[in-house]
């Protein structure tokens, strides 16, 4: 029977729910509280000719987005031109650098000469890390988790100890690799999946492949063609888009959510799906008694790190600095501890620059350069605009340092940081958080917040704080899921 579903967000996961949902033949509405699509994944356009990406950088997981062009008999490049980045990204370390090449041979050469049998042993590691991808992102991932029976098949159950879930990466890449550079690099992916390398499963080495192996892309016109690209494919379902549009409250009647408050007017829905915040959704847009979780649930879970953002404008070329650079001078550790245990601002900070005016020289003008400083903090910590500014200055000293320049703040052009508030006030985002929950051990899979409402029929989650995780392409597989358990009932 079709239905008219609401849905709440224009991110990832809001977006694939609405094209699948209306495909599967249901009159579906898109909700979106800010004036543009994409939610994380938005960008914006300077009056002085910039133009930024404000979320995601790194296309990793080719295929897994493919995948969702596939299902509705497209392709990516359909909509936008995907080009291989040569270096992936560099690596800034206290002693040098390290450029990640594109070719994995290349790649192999580059580990066996900064440590003697690395090469090897870089093929075993992705032999075993392309397995877990395989099973992972094919299988694993696509369960909607209500319970652990839905793994319970026969090549799940024979994977089940190559896929390492109950060893952590840390010791799994020391396994295979002694050198602390290889070591860095090999652990820096999984950053990304919001813990510590000792706190999250082997499993993840899936990551690596995912990324070294199946490569570093690009997307020409920044990562918001994707969401253009999915709200194409979105309309042409007949998905109707309803932007400024802040979703007020859920409406519950006989247990069963049976509309929505949107600025103030009452509208009314057969089944909802949330893809804003899982958290804010409770706390905020249903009463007490029907939530799934309450406040000391949220309070005991791992969340992925904040991040301090700038986005800057150059009015003149940076020589030396490609389009990923990473800079690791300080320890990894160090940093992932103050994020997750001391919960402070990072007394030593690693932090990441994009300057895709390299690759994409739309974004900038003429001669000029756009770049985004990104530094990951803790969640929930004060923000202040004499803290970000501190931390500006020491990043933008160590870049002027690694590219050899001395005048980068006398030629800024555009200058704009985004931090905690700033994600709790355009996303609802617990804490301030900017990628989710963490994909810890006991934050997997079945244990992760539920799909679904336990005690609203008709009322389902999803993104980055449910199942499968963090990241785009779980974002995308997250809106799949849900559509598909909404169109059950």
């Amino acid at each position: 029977m079709k239905k008219k579903i609401a849905i709440i967000g224009s991110g990832f996961s809001g977006l694939s729910a609405a094209a699948y949902a209306s495909k599967m033949g249901n009159e579906v509405h898109i909700f979106e509280k800010n004036n543009s699509l994409g939610g994380r994944a938005r960008s914006f356009q300077t009056e002085n000719g910039y133009t930024f990406d404000m979320g995601p950088s790194w296309y990793w997981m080719p295929d897994i987005i493919e995948n969702f062009f596939n299902d509705f008999e497209k392709k990516a490049s359909d909509f936008y031109e995907l080009i291989p980045l040569n270096p992936q990204f560099e690596m800034v370390f206290s002693d040098g650098l390290m450029a990640i090449p594109e070719s994995y041979e290349e790649m192999r050469t580059l580990f066996e000469q900064t440590e003697k049998g690395a090469g090897k042993r870089l093929d075993d590691f992705m032999k075993d890390a392309q397995y877990k991808y395989e099973v992972g992102m094919k299988d694993f991932v696509n369960k909607p988790c209500h319970s652990w029976f839905e793994f319970v098949s026969p090549k799940i159950a024979k994977s089940a100890l190559k896929l390492d879930l109950l060893s952590n990466f840390h010791q799994f890449v020391r396994k295979y690799f002694s050198n602390p550079k290889l070591i860095t690099l090999m652990e820096f992916p999984v950053i990304f999946l919001g813990a510590a390398p000792k706190d999250i499963p082997a499993l993840y080495s899936l990551m690596n492949y995912g990324g070294y192996k199946l490569g570093t892309w690009y997307p020409m016109g920044g990562f918001v063609k994707v969401i253009e690209a999915m709200s194409e494919i979105a309309t042409a379902q007949g998905v109707k888009f309803h932007l400024n549009s802040n979703v007020e409250q859920i409406i519950i009647e006989d247990k069963k959510a049976s509309g929505i408050i949107v600025n103030g007017k009452t509208l009314k829905f057969d089944t909802i799906i949330a893809s804003s915040d899982y958290h804010h959704t409770e706390s905020k847009l249903i009463s007490e008694e029907y939530r799934n979780y309450d406040e000391k649930y949220w309070k005991k879970k791992t969340f992925a790190p904040s991040c301090l953002i700038f986005y800057l404008g150059f009015r003149e070329k940076i020589p030396n600095l490609k389009h990923h650079t990473l800079f690791f001078e300080n320890e990894l550790d160090l940093h992932t501890k103050e994020i997750y245990n001391d919960k402070k601002w990072p007394s030593k900070p690693l932090f990441y620059v994009c300057c895709p005016s390299k690759t994409d020289k739309n974004l900038a003008p003429e001669n000029g350069e756009n770049v985004f400083l990104l530094m990951p903090i803790a969640t929930g910590i004060e923000d202040s605009e004499e803290m970000r500014e501190k931390y500006f200055l020491e990043m933008m000293a160590r870049l002027e340092k690694h590219t050899k320049t001395t005048n980068l703040l006398s030629i800024i052009d555009y200058k704009r940081s985004y931090c905690i508030d700033d994600f709790i006030n355009d996303y609802n985002a617990y804490e301030g958080n900017a990628y989710g929950l963490a994909n810890t051990l006991s934050q997997t899979a079945v244990l992760k917040p539920s799909l679904k409402n336990k005690k609203i029929k008709n009322l389902f989650y999803t993104g980055q704080l449910t199942v499968p995780g963090p990241g785009v392409p779980p974002s995308i597989i997250s809106g799949k899921i849900a559509a598909t358990e909404a169109d059950k009932k």
